[in-house]
């Protein structure tokens, strides 16, 4: 076996050992260094993935896959990680002595999404997703003089204990059945009987509510609100993203829909995560808590490309994964930045932002309007692809519910952008976040307008990624 092969996943726990490790040893003024180390690294670490881009390979008896599938989400989770960091270089004086630590769970937490993303085998990718929970249990604690991080961290400890133990038992089940937790063995010794139904249900449910869809959605909204913004962020976005990559490898290798109708239940979960998340959105006053429901909307989106089962939805999932980096992290970044300096992410803290800082206030408005689907943005070229899916699929209900909860989005989207053109602040402070979060902040501007205006260079690279399913 060539080791070189897992040079990236190697890396990455190196990486997170060594902040970890410096974050001990260094002393208290040297600290900072180890947040520019962990970025650099992280950034070495993504170039490494991008020239592997195109290796297939199958390691450990079939345990583990090297393929573009898996290296299109290893690029995901990186950048999300570069960014989220980069973006909350103002926000970690909150944690005192304990930043360093916040780095080293952090690049843990990748570490299980990268493995999530190219496990295939039921063990190996819940091993992944338990690295990648115990990591976001600590950090959305992690604001220890907070009550609200403290609840936040109790609440997704013991609701995500639970799913964990579902999807678990969901796993069991499978294996009872088919004999084998190597996912692309498993349909080969199956045969529809109630107690495989019952192991696709639990492992429906598991899923359902790693990527917070209704009605396993309870943790997300307190949980989002609670934790530090910057976790928040990486929560909404990258562990979403990878939950999804899971469930990809499972359903559509492993339990194709001639062993069970299982597409069926996840529209029925879709249009109600679409409808619910988007209505309850409405009446949202934190930012943090309407980003919370919008991003358990934005998963009923990404959902609908799986049940389309065809090149259009899976193309669109993937793709949509990716510029939800961009725009969810750009609208995250801002809130992180007004958080710092009026420590709050109501509403009303986002009065004035454009003349406080107008281009954190555009790049609100672009990113917001993007998860909305507006064009010529990013996330109107991803959810064309998602809903030609479906409907070419045959779903086309389904299509006109995302389509009309789409344009509601508009309008909780525009609240917040009218609080910041339109609504009165006496503080008129300007607002200038550090180099590091500017940098974050205009490469998501960039990113967002480049995707939707020249969407081919990621069209590419999805193709490529997706001819696994194919």
């Amino acid at each position: 076996m060539d080791i070189t092969l897992l040079s990236s996943e190697i890396f990455i726990a190196i990486l997170g050992l060594l902040t970890l490790v410096l974050g001990l040893a260094l002393p208290k003024k040297a600290k900072d260094l180890v947040g520019i180390i962990a970025v650099w690294g992280l950034i070495f670490i993504l170039i490494e993935a991008i020239f592997s881009f195109g290796i297939e390979a199958s390691l450990f008896n079939g345990v583990y896959m090297i393929d573009s599938y898996g290296s299109f989400f290893k690029i995901l989770f990186i950048i999300s990680a570069i960014l989220v960091i980069m973006s909350a270089a103002d926000y970690l004086v909150r944690f005192e002595n304990r930043k360093t630590e916040f780095y080293s769970f952090m690049i843990f937490a990748l570490l299980g999404m990268v493995i999530m993303a190219a496990a295939n085998e039921l063990i190996t990718l819940y091993i992944g997703l338990e690295l990648m929970a115990v990591s976001f249990y600590i950090l959305t604690a992690y604001l220890l003089n907070d009550e609200l991080s403290a609840e936040a961290g109790l609440k997704y400890l013991i609701l995500g204990a639970v799913s964990s133990a579902i999807l678990l038992f969901g796993i069991s089940l499978v294996y009872a059945i088919s004999g084998t937790t190597v996912i692309s063995e498993i349909i080969l010794n199956i045969s529809l009987q109630p107690l495989l139904v019952a192991g696709i249900i639990l492992l429906i449910a598991g899923f359902a509510f790693k990527i917070s869809l209704i009605p396993f959605h309870m943790w997300a909204p307190d949980i989002y609100q609670g934790a530090p913004t910057p976790v928040t962020a990486f929560l909404a976005v990258a562990s979403k993203a990878a939950a999804f990559a899971a469930m990809l490898r499972v359903f559509v290798i492993g339990l194709p829909i001639a062993s069970f109708d299982w597409n069926f239940i996840l529209a029925i979960l879709a249009a109600i995560t679409m409808i619910v998340g988007n209505l309850v959105a409405l009446k949202q006053t934190n930012v943090k808590r309407m980003l919370a429901y919008s991003s358990i909307a934005q998963a009923g989106y990404i959902l609908v490309g799986l049940i389309a089962f065809n090149v259009y939805g899976l193309k669109g999932v993937l793709f949509y994964s990716m510029l939800y980096v961009f725009s969810n992290i750009g609208a995250f970044a801002v809130a992180t930045s007004v958080e710092v300096v009026a420590g709050s992410t109501d509403i009303k803290a986002f009065n004035s932002l454009g003349k406080r800082s107008p281009f954190m206030a555009a790049i609100m408005t672009v990113c917001l309007l993007s998860l909305a689907g507006i064009p010529p943005l990013a996330g109107f070229v991803g959810k064309f692809y998602l809903f030609a899916g479906v409907i070419q699929a045959g779903y086309l209900w389904l299509a006109f519910i995302g389509l009309i909860m789409s344009m509601i989005s508009v309008y909780y989207y525009l609240n917040v952008a009218k609080a910041m053109y339109i609504g009165e602040s006496q503080d008129v402070t300007p607002i200038i976040p550090s180099f590091s979060a500017q940098l974050a902040l205009w490469t998501c501007l960039a990113a967002t307008i480049l995707i939707g205006v020249y969407p081919a260079p990621l069209t590419n690279l999805v193709q490529s990624a997706v001819t696994l399913f194919l």
